[in-house]
């Protein structure tokens, strides 16, 4: 008998700058021990000044890919980023219905640019097909309080109230982000529905390189969690991985604009 390879599938918007999207969660996930599979569910020309076209995919291919891996491959958490449009939210909802694993779910709206990655009509959607069925969420202050339907979080308590508010929408757990807090520390707090459950503060690293951090975090999550890990040591691991891919950041030199942050800074000599 074979050991199991631990497995994410990511269902994502592809970034063909590379340091977001697809292209990020593949990379986060190969990067912290895990096998990442993949279902695109847009792609967008986009580099690292902003996205200038998005091509969304049919939702029926959507969910063809979903199957696809599905069927064949033993995955043991879904990673969900960009879903854009009614249909796929839809479409994507069904099948993590079906899905007895765990879920990571990262509700990307906006991109680091300021380009919408979520069509307005999709957030009522994924509000009420995706949230309920999220293993844990994973917002930054201003995806929070779009959920939310209120101004961003600028204290702790407040981002513990918020997160709150969000596991009263479904997700058993949510991991609310604060690197658009303001300070030289970034905390993120870790909430459930008897509140909070940890911390992960890390000092603020001055860098405009922080294309895909919350990509890239999540992916992390879900490769850790894939491993056997528990939520709050997956998240712990993850938030580490992360603060040292920014930290490294500037070793790379990628783009014009908001370069992504370094992968593989583990691995790279």
């Amino acid at each position: 008998m074979t050991n199991h390879t631990p497995i994410v599938l990511t269902i994502a918007g592809s970034d063909s700058g590379g340091g977001a999207g697809i292209q990020a969660d593949i990379k986060a996930i190969s990067a912290t021990g895990a096998y990442g599979a993949s279902v695109i569910t847009a792609v967008t020309a986009q580099n690292t000044t902003g996205v200038t076209a998005v091509h969304e995919i049919p939702a029926d291919v959507v969910a063809a890919q979903i199957d696809a891996v599905l069927s064949d491959l033993d995955v043991d958490v879904i990673k969900l980023g960009m879903l854009f449009s009614v249909p796929i939210v839809a479409a994507t909802a069904e099948r993590l219905a079906l899905f007895d694993g765990l879920s990571v779910v990262d509700p990307v709206m906006i991109a680091k640019s300021g380009d919408a990655l979520l069509q307005d009509a999709a957030v009522t959607a994924l509000i009420t097909q995706i949230l309920p069925q999220a293993g844990l969420l994973t917002p930054n202050l201003p995806e929070a309080a779009r959920l939310l339907g209120t101004t961003a979080a600028t204290t702790l308590e407040e981002m513990v109230q918020q997160g709150q508010r969000l596991v009263g929408l479904g997700p058993r757990n949510v991991l609310m982000k604060g690197g658009h807090s303001i300070g030289g520390i970034c905390t993120d707090v870790l909430v459930n529905e008897s509140g909070l459950v940890a911390t992960f503060a890390a000092p603020r690293i001055d860098t405009r390189n922080t294309h895909g951090t919350g990509c890239t975090y999540s992916a992390a999550i879900a490769a850790y969690l894939a491993q056997g890990r528990d939520l709050e040591d997956a998240v712990k691991a993850a938030h580490g991985y992360l603060h040292a891919a920014i930290r490294a950041a500037d070793t790379l030199h990628i783009g014009k604009g908001h370069g992504p942050v370094h992968h593989f800074h583990g691995q790279w000599k």
